[in-house]
């Protein structure tokens, strides 16, 4: 199968400084497959080369070595583009056009026929949640809206492939929840969706791989069952209506026992300790068990775990032949 997106080496250089520009190593040799109707988080904490990698791809700008292809054709083919949506990191839009003229103009210059171009307009704008607000000039919209408008311009052109560059950027909670709604659709319908992100959660929602990048280096990347759900640590537990004596049994073995409210508690236990147990003393004793959970590392952890392991000097700048120097 043709992977929707396959980077090799890319690498890109920038010439830093004013009297004595050197390079700088912004992205250092990202190899990625991300496969055909895949939701593929790309995280990193600002600055770790994620837009770099994007703009590569929409040749933006250009890469220093290495090579990219969506769709099996190399990036900047012309039956590639028109395959291709994309969502800028901060898009910008003529600010004194509506959202519906502005799009109608998009989809004019896609080729898109007039009463098609109608419709589609009509319903992206009604997808992203963009009612009577869609006749109101994009200089009186938030950030967060302007974030839905480049959302429907993404999505004008019906693509296989879609990149998104910080789609959750600006957005308020429900309209995080339509977004990633919008995602799982575009998932349901066979696309590609390739996202980067410093939002863990969300691409522990929607994510089937992720690719963790620091310092313009790929620390690690595989499915989220690999990454997110490490080992367990412990067990949590919460009960309620907890005897005097039961808790005095309880301390000794927990590792943390909080109060949350009057006779309401969360009991934390080590990984040795048999949670069966203690869930059977504590019902012997008259408590009711609200809740039993595995304690696992997060998608957060494993993130902050891999950013430390890279250190900061991991970003390089380049010597001569292209060494990199620490």
């Amino acid at each position: 199968m043709t992977p929707a997106i396959d980077l090799q080496d890319l690498t890109k250089d920038y010439s830093v400084g004013f009297w004595r520009p050197r390079p700088y190593r912004a992205l250092d040799r990202l190899s990625l497959t991300i496969q055909p109707g895949e939701v593929f988080g790309f995280l990193g904490p600002n600055g770790a080369g994620k837009t770099t990698t994007l703009k590569l791809l929409m040749q933006l700008i250009f890469p220093t070595s290495g090579r990219a292809e969506i769709l099996g054709k190399p990036v900047g083919h012309v039956e590639t583009r028109r395959r291709i949506g994309y969502l800028p990191e901060n898009p910008y839009f003529y600010d004194y056009l509506t959202a519906e003229e502005l799009l109608t103009y998009f989809a004019q210059l896609l080729g898109v026929p007039g009463a098609e171009r109608t419709r589609r307009v009509g319903d992206l704008l009604d997808r992203v949640g963009l009612g009577r607000e869609r006749r109101f000039q994009l200089r009186k919209f938030s950030k967060g809206m302007i974030q839905r408008v480049g959302i429907a311009q993404a999505l004008l052109n019906d693509p296989e492939v879609i990149v998104l560059d910080e789609p959750m950027s600006g957005l308020d909670p429900l309209g995080r929840r339509d977004v990633r709604a919008l995602i799982l659709e575009l998932r349901e319908q066979g696309r590609t969706v390739f996202f980067s992100s410093h939002i863990l959660a969300d691409a522990e929602t929607l994510c089937s791989r992720v690719a963790v990048v620091a310092g313009g280096r790929l620390a690690a990347s595989g499915r989220l069952t690999e990454l997110a759900e490490f080992r367990i640590r412990g067990w949590e537990l919460v009960v309620v209506n907890v005897s005097p004596s039961a808790l005095e049994r309880l301390r000794p073995i927990a590792t943390r026992l909080t109060e949350i409210s009057s006779g309401r508690y969360t009991v934390e236990l080590p990984l040795a300790e048999t949670p069966e147990a203690v869930v059977t003393m504590l019902a012997g004793a008259g408590a009711s068990i609200l809740s039993l959970n595995p304690v696992r590392d997060t998608l957060e952890d494993f993130f902050v775990q891999q950013i430390a392991a890279a250190g900061a000097g991991a970003r390089a700048e380049v010597v001569g032949d292209g060494d990199a120097r620490r």
